[in-house]
């Protein structure tokens, strides 16, 4: 079975209802250009979603949400629940990313949390993780990379684990214009489907996409995609761009 390629973007905090309605209709607009072979995804805020999910419907352009709680409801203010993100639309959510954990107190225990939370309710997760900027200097990138993937899948069965994307994204590459090099991106993406074959065994750890995040561009985006075990891009930056985001779509071609 083939991998599919999955692009996400990943609006983070920007774009009002009306510029994400505008942004989600130029991608729509040009997502026939992209390969067949490529998932489109896109991710804006909680408020935006319902107005965006009327743009893409029936288009092959899918929704994806930014975060959700790992509870059905109750006094959590401030927070959406998986049902919540069904009845808007939503099919994909992005889990555990580097700005949770650093600036919201996420953790390996509510990775797996709202991991099992989101599988239960049928959504895709793209589950984060990644390696800090001293974590790589200090030859831990492996270590990290597999204790916040096990952390993250602790739990979940192999027939649940195939319904998931996994986004290696170096924290240190985030936002920052540094990019991983095309042979650091694949090495630590191919540890990470060798950690997925301890967890799974061969045939599921061969269909699960491990993304690419971390200021991935046009211009850089072929010879990522070219590479054996990156499966896509979660992006950040380049995704308020239509023209921006599917060029890196056509990387994949």
């Amino acid at each position: 079975m083939t991998r599919r390629i999955v692009i996400a973007g990943n609006w983070k905090m920007n774009k009002t209802v009306p510029e994400a309605v505008e942004l989600a209709k130029a991608v729509v607009a040009q997502a026939a250009e992209a390969p067949a072979s490529v998932d489109l995804v896109v991710c804006p805020t909680f408020v935006c979603l319902t107005e965006v999910a009327k743009v893409v419907a029936g288009t092959r352009v899918a929704l994806g949400a930014q975060d959700l709680h790992w509870e059905e409801s109750g006094a959590f203010t401030g927070k959406i629940s998986a049902s919540m993100l069904v009845s808007a639309g939503v099919k994909y959510v992005i889990i555990g990313h580097s700005e949770q954990r650093q600036f919201f107190g996420e953790t390996d225990e509510t990775v797996n949390k709202k991991t099992k939370q989101a599988l239960k309710h049928g959504l895709l997760p793209i589950v984060c993780i990644g390696e800090l900027l001293s974590e790589r200097e200090a030859g831990q990138t492996d270590a990290v990379n597999e204790r916040q993937l096990k952390g993250a899948y602790a739990g979940i069965s192999a027939e649940d684990a195939a319904k998931t994307v996994i986004a290696y994204e170096p924290v240190w590459a985030i936002g920052t214009g540094k990019v991983a090099t095309v042979e650091q991106a694949q090495d630590a993406q191919a540890f990470i489907r060798k950690v997925l074959v301890e967890l799974y065994g061969s045939e599921v750890a061969e269909i699960i996409p491990i993304q690419y995040g971390g200021s991935m561009k046009p211009d850089n985006a072929k010879g990522l995609l070219a590479q054996k075990d990156i499966d896509g891009g979660l992006i950040g930056g380049a995704a308020l761009k239509a023209g921006d985001f599917l060029g890196i779509a056509a990387g994949a071609a």
